[in-house]
C-alpha cells in the first residue's frame, strides 16, 4: 500500500486542500500510511489548534484522500 504511486496520489489530494489551509494560516504534511490503510497528517500553523480541524479533517482531507485512493479506510491527524 505504500508504493510511489500510492504516495504521490495522496500528495497529490493534499494539494488539492492546502490552498484552504494555507489560506487560513495553517498547512498540513504526510507523516506515514500505516499497513491497514491509514493515513497519518501532520497539521501545521494556524489548523494545529484551530476549534474545528476535526472538521477540515472529515471534511476536505479525507474525503480528498479517500476519493483518490480509495482503499484508505481512515484518516488522522498526529501531533
Amino acid at each position: 500500500m505504500k508504493d510511489s504511486a500510492t504516495i504521490s496520489k495522496i500528495e497529490h489530494a493534499l494539494e488539492q486542500v492546502r490552498p484552504f489551509l494555507k489560506a487560513d494560516g495553517g498547512d498540513i504534511s504526510l507523516v506515514e500510511i500505516t499497513d491497514d490503510n491509514i493515513v497519518r497528517v501532520k497539521l501545521h500553523g494556524a489548523c494545529q489548534g484551530c476549534s474545528i480541524s476535526h472538521i477540515t479533517m472529515k471534511a476536505g482531507v479525507e474525503e480528498a484522500i479517500k476519493n483518490a485512493v480509495p482503499e484508505i479506510t481512515k484518516v488522522e491527524a498526529v501531533a
